[in-house]
């Protein structure tokens, strides 16, 4: 188990993506490096499909196995080169049966793939007069929840769609989550309404913190991303934010603020479990 460190810095690249596949990685590495020569992070978490642009129509061309795949590589020699944990976005996977996953990969210090998240619930809305998006047409679901760990803290990953689902946030949190990450890209007509509330709403009612990272937004895109990358603190406070273009944004976590939090407002060891109970299944 590794030494509990309190102080943690996070960093979250809002990057322009474009249809180069080679561009988006040179890009997401160049700003790799910029960020911790600037400010010397110990996290740096990218978007949601941050190497290609977000639709149905592009998610198996772009697709890639894990970990040998060109973005893996180029994830795994970032986190190397700089010694740190790269929370990276999430890409296309093609696993052994052709099938295609939203997942989101996790590299150490050393450049070891510790972990990988199968975005588990597909993004498949119709608003009428907003926006109809069917993930299922081309991406299957993953089935497992993803906890990681880093400098003796437990942090729970998700995928854009998955936040809205309360139920996961809460298996996180049973599990000692402290904080809960999403890659995420949601758009013009769901950004406006939902993304901040769903942030400060996850964080109020598990005590603890919540990062989600957007691509910038690109009105020329035929998914236009919302932008605004957010780290909300265990108060459901915003502690620092991106607006919509291309932003790097920094963030110091003090993990202490979770216990205070949970000391003060203990509604975890007051809920009623003998009335109602959130399990996990897997």
């Amino acid at each position: 188990m590794s030494k509990t460190v309190n102080m943690l810095r996070l960093a979250l690249l809002q990057l322009k993506v474009s249809k180069d596949k080679a561009t988006n990685i040179q890009n997401a590495q160049t700003k790799i490096a910029q960020v911790v020569n600037d400010s010397k992070p110990r996290i740096v978490a990218l978007s949601e499909c941050f190497n290609c642009p977000y639709g149905t129509g592009f998610f198996r061309q772009y697709s890639e196995t894990i970990p040998d795949g060109d973005t893996c590589k180029a994830l795994s020699q970032s986190a190397k080169q700089h010694g740190i944990y790269i929370i990276g976005g999430t890409i296309p996977e093609k696993d052994e049966n052709d099938s295609i996953y939203n997942t989101c990969t996790v590299w150490d210090p050393m450049g070891n793939l510790i972990a990988k998240h199968r975005k588990v619930h597909l993004f498949d809305i119709d608003i009428p007069g907003g926006i109809r998006f069917k993930e299922s047409e081309t991406l299957s679901a993953g089935d497992q929840f993803t906890i990681i760990e880093i400098d003796g803290h437990k942090v729970g990953i998700g995928i854009c769609y998955d936040i809205r689902f309360e139920e996961m946030a809460r298996i996180y949190r049973n599990k000692g989550c402290e904080m809960l990450i999403y890659p995420a890209a949601f758009n013009m007509t769901t950004g406006p309404l939902h993304w901040e509330l769903l942030q400060r709403s996850r964080a109020n009612d598990n005590q603890l913190f919540v990062a989600t990272i957007s691509p910038s937004r690109d009105e020329s895109a035929g998914y236009v991303a919302f932008g605004h990358s957010m780290v909300v603190d265990p108060w459901a406070k915003i502690l620092a934010s991106a607006k919509e273009s291309e932003e790097i944004v920094i963030a110091d976590l003090d993990f202490t603020l979770v216990e205070k939090v949970r000391q003060q407002i203990p509604v975890f060891s007051q809920r009623r479990t003998d009335l109602y109970s959130t399990e996990s299944k897997s």
